[in-house]
């Protein structure tokens, strides 16, 4: 017994769970009407993901806080941190914009009659309002997502500011302490998220023959949908702001330079889907290849696979709007504009978790009162969705670390794969 658990154990767990949707969706259009029965237990894993979300918030950003501290953040840092959010932000809009002309998710009449939880849609200003809480601890109870990211932001970086600038040896013993703890609780979660994910298995092959058993085929061509949508958006944006917008605009060369030079490390996060395991690639490529200076990339590579997530943002804004068509509601500008605040902010810690993009789209739909049940949907062709996301965040990586270079005279655009084309 204890061998066929080992080698169950020993695919992983994106494969299972991929199998699951599969066996799910197939026992649903040959069971039909009875599969609901499984019903239950899809909700309990729609349960387990909620009962995630606010300690996953606090325990990674905090943690994502510790690295992004004043020290680190000197003109390099600053210009690679700001880079980062601006290409993430305009990801979103890309994967929204997309979703918008695409539609994914209609079509799939067994939806129609679920509702979102928000009675009545946010103005944009009361979604930038809202972003600053006026209680905290009363936003986490409630699960309010966007004003807890911002309050925990705000207070680890306030930490590490306290920690670097305070002359007091008890007051930053204080500091390392907390922030000991909040990484002995980010391990800890990172357990929890393990025993969700392997629960999750059951209730993704539930989630699946509840949905196809009240839908039958029709359920299928919305999830084909999803694939091409994030396609689609994956290339347009790696196309108009990594390649004509940073490298051909911005950087003044050729985009091919970058694609030729970063092919082995797009290559390697399309095969492994791991932003931190193509990282060795990413660099090797960053230094022979596009021959930019070890004192940038060493410092923009490593943190861009920590909380530059294009390709995770992107999806973020394909999914919400996926969800919303699924449950057939419109998502308004201001709900539109929280999934980009949402995606951004998260990304700073997120990365850290294993399941990344399932764990940030729980914190999108519940922000926009979605129904997590999408989770479950999504993460049955979440191998192949994650590849595209991943290829995303190392083109980004490497875009922005080539523009850092450039404005601080540190990359060599004359020899290697680099072709001479606007410099003077």
């Amino acid at each position: 017994m204890a061998t066929y658990w080992s080698r169950y154990r020993s695919v992983p767990i994106v494969y299972r769970i991929g199998v699951a949707f599969v066996l799910g969706s197939i026992f649903g259009l040959l069971v039909g009407e009875p599969a609901t029965a499984l019903e239950p237990l899809g909700d309990l894993f729609v349960d387990l993901l909620s009962m995630l979300i606010i300690p996953i918030i606090v325990f990674t950003l905090l943690m994502g806080a510790r690295r992004l501290s004043p020290s680190n953040l000197g003109k390099i840092g600053g210009q690679v941190v700001g880079l980062y959010a601006i290409t993430s932000a305009l990801a979103v809009f890309v994967g929204l914009a997309v979703s918008n002309l695409i539609n994914p998710g209609e079509g799939l009449e067994g939806w129609q009659e679920a509702e979102a939880n928000s009675a009545e849609a946010p103005s944009v200003q009361e979604v930038l309002l809202g972003i600053v809480p006026e209680n905290p601890f009363g936003a986490m109870a409630e699960g309010d997502v966007l004003p807890t990211i911002f309050f925990v932001i705000v207070f680890g970086l306030a930490l590490a500011l306290v920690q670097e600038t305070v002359d007091s040896e008890d007051v930053k013993n204080g500091v390392e302490t907390i922030f000991d703890v909040v990484e002995a609780g980010s391990e800890a979660m990172f357990k929890v998220v393990w025993g969700v994910m392997e629960y999750g298995v059951i209730g993704v092959f539930a989630l699946m023959a509840t949905v196809f058993g009240q839908a039958g085929t029709d359920a299928i061509i919305p999830f084909a949908l999803l694939i091409l949508t994030l396609l689609v958006a994956s290339l347009a944006h790696i196309a108009l702001v990594h390649l004509a917008g940073i490298v051909a605009l911005f950087v003044g060369e050729s985009p091919r330079g970058l694609l030729v030079g970063g092919k082995d490390a797009l290559i390697t996060a399309l095969s492994i889907r791991s932003s931190s395991g193509t990282l060795p690639v990413t660099m090797a490529n960053a230094d022979d290849n596009l021959h930019i200076d070890e004192s940038v990339y060493s410092f923009s590579l490593p943190l861009g696979a920590t909380i530059n997530m294009d390709g995770t943002a992107l999806y973020q804004g394909v999914v919400a709007i996926f969800a919303a068509n699924l449950v057939g509601v419109s998502l308004t500008i201001g709900e539109q504009v929280t999934v980009v605040a949402v995606a951004v902010l998260a990304s700073i810690g997120a990365a850290g978790v294993p399941g990344t993009g399932l764990i940030m789209l729980t914190l999108v739909l519940t922000q926009l009162g979605l129904p997590l049940e999408i989770v479950g949907f999504v993460a049955g062709v979440d191998p192949i969705l994650d590849r595209l996301r991943t290829m995303t965040n190392i083109s980004g990586d490497l875009a922005v670390t080539t523009l850092v270079a450039k404005w601080n005279d540190a990359v060599d655009f004359d020899s290697g794969t680099w072709v001479p084309s606007n410099r003077n």
